[in-house]
């Protein structure tokens, strides 16, 4: 919500005033200087909304506070042109309102297009989420990258590697909206104040690393626009497309890295497939490239994969995984109730990569049970099991 400065304000000032702590209002205003405020300039105060109200006969910008339960200062913020002198009826005025809900509430057949309006309402209601595209797919669609938190520490998780495990981005963005909520209206999260995580650490987010092939699994053949003769042809002339893990190349995005690739190859399909194809060589894919590309380019002490199914937690690569790294799955197993398995045979994937690449702790987390795509009746059940470990992200190091 946009409020105006007046001679004298001050952040620190909104801050007390409106209840929102510091440290989110200076990072919702990246542009201002804190001390050098100017008449007149816009301010974006975070967990508020702005709710149009028309004036009517015998209205006074006091009983307009009063009936909202407001004082009369955050009314006047958001409305410098309005004369609380000479209300007329028929005026309309911002009434500012306090978010102390979740925004983010439908996760049934999660497409791009849903993320792409649940991240816009977040960002409209929580400027200091700050978000970033990062690369584009094979279709173009941007693969966005969202960040939530001003420390010196990042940390990592991603969702929707496999196109059928598309209710892991659901899940991470859910918990956006808590954490930002939380975070507004000073509310714990299982008993833990999240400010001093805010301040400490900055999480990453990818929440959808294959756009392409998840609007595909929802909408069919059809969301492959240019692709849809090819996929189709690859799917085996079949339009039920819930087994497809693949990108719309028919990729397997997680069999991409150049972490024993050619073992992965060797036994894998050799053309592309809906799912197991390692791709013509390590890194051929635009997604898989994106995502190299960040790990490279930042310094992410942990990362995590987030895919279906199993309940279990991978998080060993060859040896080359540091001692911390069984540290921090145990905390993640004691919060979730998941299992945890150190070696597997498999590899080339996301977490093999960075482990061997940086030798810093990787997880691949396989949410919930049963046969992918997991109905969306199982969602409140896997966040619930799923919150603990992103919650660990933020204090575990």
């Amino acid at each position: 919500m946009e409020i105006f400065v007046r001679g004298g304000d001050t952040l620190w000032y909104y801050s007390q005033l409106f209840g929102i702590p510091l440290i989110l209002i200076e990072d919702s205003n990246p542009q201002l200087l804190p001390n050098q405020l100017s008449i007149g300039q816009q301010i974006q105060i975070p967990g508020y909304l702005a709710e149009e109200y028309t004036i009517k006969e015998n209205d006074t910008l006091w009983t307009i506070a009063f009936t909202n339960n407001i004082s009369l200062d955050i009314l006047q913020l958001p409305n410098p042109m309005i004369d609380p002198i000479n209300l007329q009826a028929g005026q309309t005025i911002i009434i500012p309102r306090k978010v102390n809900n979740m925004i983010v509430s439908d996760s049934d057949r999660y497409t791009y297009e849903k993320m792409q309006a649940d991240i816009e309402q977040l960002e409209l209601v929580y400027p200091f989420i700050l978000k970033q595209s990062i690369g584009n797919t094979v279709m173009g669609k941007e693969i966005v990258e969202l960040q939530i938190g001003s420390g010196n520490k990042e940390v990592h998780i991603n969702g929707s590697f496999h196109a059928n495990e598309w209710i892991t981005t659901p899940v991470i963005i859910r918990f956006l909206n808590q954490y930002a909520l939380s975070l507004t209206n000073h509310m714990p999260i299982r008993g833990v104040f999240t400010l001093p995580l805010y301040s400490d650490t900055v999480l990453s987010l990818v929440p959808m690393v294959n756009p392409d092939g998840v609007n595909l699994v929802i909408n069919g053949p059809a969301a492959a626009g240019d692709y849809e003769e090819e996929v189709v042809a690859i799917n085996n002339q079949s339009a039920d497309f819930s087994g497809w893990k693949a990108n719309i190349n028919g990729v397997d995005l997680n069999n991409q890295y150049p972490a024993l690739w050619e073992v992965e190859a060797e036994r894998k399909p050799t053309s592309p497939q809906p799912r197991d194809y390692p791709g013509p060589y390590p890194l051929s894919e635009p997604e898989a490239i994106t995502m190299a590309d960040l790990a490279r380019s930042r310094n992410f002490l942990i990362v995590n994969a987030f895919h279906t199914q199993g309940e279990v937690i991978f998080w060993g690569f060859e040896g080359l995984e540091p001692p911390q790294s069984e540290q921090i799955v145990n905390e993640y197993a004691r919060v979730s109730g998941y299992r945890t398995v150190r070696y597997v045979d498999s590899y080339a994937g996301f977490k093999d990569w960075f482990i061997q690449e940086f030798q810093r702790p990787g997880y691949t987390i396989e949410l919930g049970s049963g046969i992918n795509p997991l109905p969306s009746e199982q969602f409140p059940e896997i966040y619930e099991k799923t919150l603990g470990i992103m919650l660990a992200n933020l204090y575990i190091l």
